[in-house]
């Protein structure tokens, strides 16, 4: 269980920039500030037929430990023009969809705050599509080790680019946030370009007093995937009768939505995170539900957790009609049903694990995950014989803010 070069450099490196961000932040009293976070995580599997990855990554972990998977490291520049004005950058370094790990602008916005409940946001921002949206990178803020992949998978874009408006109210039991945003998304995914244009969506999120958070949140899109492989199915199957299949496996420019439901409830010792999602894709992409929910309890420095979550493809969204009626068909239809096949979304996890604080600004985190995927799910590198086969994941990670 050898790290590689890269992995043996990763922990140096964030260390440094961790240094050097900690050494250069600005006065908290300045109109220009710097801060940051990161992860130092190592993660290894039971198996070496697939490798764990977060979706989206092109390698992840198996028999040997690997400290990509989870590892990140962000940097976050504030500024404050006037007392209605100010702007944010933060960039994100992290093993990405096309197999680096390199720095990327995660948020570049300027922020007009019209009136204490009224502000508007322009440029790039976080993708406001789960409850943990805005801090999901950042493993501090989170219980969990990583957030349940079988809810936070399901969309392949992390921000967009475009604009929001939210409003705040007092409702007596607590503040009813209200947020509408549109633009336009891209991201790589497994070295594929996926594209989120004409993206617009809704989010309502009511904090009670009591410790108890709902929220409620819908976007809606065009989708593009600019897959040379799936083009070139398309292409053929339109050349024959059975160009209605091809119509359907075509990613481009296509419908799709998404929709959660979201509790969160920490009266100081228990806690308890839960979401319930529905995607829906007019392509060859499968229609999914998902849903999680993580209770913890908190002694002194230690938060004992365990968390069950469940992914399930409810249509493929594509009905294979090709007949087999020659050599050439039944291979087609073979092709058909295979590109198919690894784009199904049936897994379950249950996890258990312990975050300790155990100084200021940062924690250890201990999970052990047992994932049954259906099929390949998220799994990368997928090696013959390892169809379905259950996976225990081992990780531990280091947090930190700055």
């Amino acid at each position: 269980m050898k790290l590689t070069p890269r992995q043996r450099v990763l922990p140096a490196l964030i260390a440094c920039l961790l240094c050097a961000g900690a050494a250069h932040a600005a006065d908290p009293s300045s109109n220009f500030t710097v801060s940051g976070f990161a992860t130092l995580g190592l993660v290894k599997t039971d198996t070496d037929l697939a490798q764990y990855a977060i979706a989206g990554q092109t390698r992840g972990a198996d028999k040997d430990i690997s400290a990509e998977v989870d590892s990140k490291l962000g940097l976050q520049f504030g500024a404050k023009f006037n007392n209605m004005f100010s702007g944010t950058v933060q960039l994100l370094t992290k093993s990405g969809g096309d197999g680096n790990f390199k720095p990327a602008v995660e948020w570049a916005f300027v922020k007009a705050q019209l009136a204490p409940s009224v502000a508007v946001r322009l440029g790039r921002m976080g993708a406001p599509f789960f409850a943990i949206s805005d801090f999901r990178a950042v493993g501090f803020a989170n219980t969990t080790l990583r957030p349940p992949q079988d809810v936070y998978s399901q969309v392949p874009v992390s921000h967009f680019d475009g604009a929001d408006a939210s409003y705040q109210a007092n409702l007596g039991v607590g503040t009813l946030t209200l947020q509408g945003f549109g633009g336009k998304s891209a991201e790589k995914f497994e070295r594929v370009d996926v594209e989120l244009d004409r993206l617009y969506g809704i989010n309502a999120t009511l904090e009670t007093d009591a410790g108890l958070t709902l929220r409620f949140g819908h976007a809606s899109g065009k989708l593009t995937v600019k897959s040379t492989s799936l083009a070139g199915l398309v292409s053929t199957l339109r050349a024959t009768p059975f160009a209605s299949v091809g119509n359907q496996l075509d990613a481009n420019d296509k419908k799709a939505s998404f929709t959660g439901v979201g509790l969160t409830w920490d009266e100081g010792q228990w806690l308890v995170n839960a979401e319930y999602t529905q995607r829906r894709v007019a392509t060859y992409l499968p229609d999914t539900d998902g849903w999680y929910v993580t209770v913890g309890r908190r002694f002194g420095s230690w938060t004992p957790y365990a968390s069950a979550s469940q992914i399930k493809s409810v249509s493929t969204n594509v009905n294979n009609t090709v007949v087999a009626a020659t050599p050439q068909l039944a291979q087609l239809r073979g092709i058909v049903d295979a590109t198919l096949a690894s784009q199904q979304l049936n897994q379950k996890t249950l996890a258990v694990g312990t975050r300790w604080d155990f100084a200021r600004n940062f924690a250890m985190k201990v999970q052990l995950d047992h994932v049954r995927p259906q099929g390949d799910a998220f799994f990368v590198q997928i090696q013959p014989g390892f169809n379905s086969r259950k996976v225990n994941v081992f990780s531990i990670a280091v947090d930190t803010v700055f």
